[in-house]
């Protein structure tokens, strides 16, 4: 929603100048009336048209800003066989999750779902590998299931019990 007020900003500027261009512009009158109420038709929509987008998943692949991105967590998935499978992606560095769309793709789809699988038996998450890279290197999975942390350290023992301790003694010293 952050980025929404911004973009809409801008659209209505373009359309503003475009509205005093064909106001100011030697032409009939019934032509700049035309102008005005399509620039009065284009605010609403354009807002009504963004809005609506937000809650639509985006194709991985117009994903450009972010291409050099090497991991990125699934916190959830959902596969239309046939059709696509979709992610919500948790990226770092960004607030909230982000709902994607890829291409359906057997191997792909075998490989979420295995990771999932994974994941949920060593009670780790899913990770997506270089999420919006464009190529067609397939030599390792994209979905994988993270490996579980390492178990927390053993406190080192304040003695160890297997070292001998001589015990000294007051009248070790007698001479016969």
């Amino acid at each position: 929603m952050i980025d929404l007020i911004p973009l809409f900003a801008v659209n209505v500027g373009l359309a503003a100048i475009l509205a005093n261009i064909a106001i100011w512009s030697p032409g009939h009158m019934w032509m700049k009336l035309t102008a005005l109420a399509t620039t009065a038709a284009f605010i609403p929509a354009t807002y009504l048209s963004l809005s609506e987008m937000l809650s639509r998943p985006k194709p991985i692949e117009i994903q450009w800003a972010m291409q050099e991105l090497t991991e990125a967590s699934v916190i959830g998935s959902r596969l239309e066989e046939g059709e696509a499978i979709y992610v919500w992606l948790g990226i770092e560095g960004i607030d909230e999750p982000r709902a994607y769309t890829l291409p359906w793709d057997d191997e792909m789809a075998r490989q979420i779902h295995g990771a999932e699988r994974a994941a949920e038996q060593d009670g780790t998450q899913v990770r997506m590998r270089k999420p919006f890279e464009t190529s067609l290197d397939d030599r390792e999975p994209v979905f994988y299931a993270a490996p579980p942390p390492p178990p927390p350290l053993k406190a080192a023992p304040e003695q160890n019990p297997l070292r001998f301790k001589q015990k000294q003694s007051a009248g070790s010293g007698s001479a016969e």
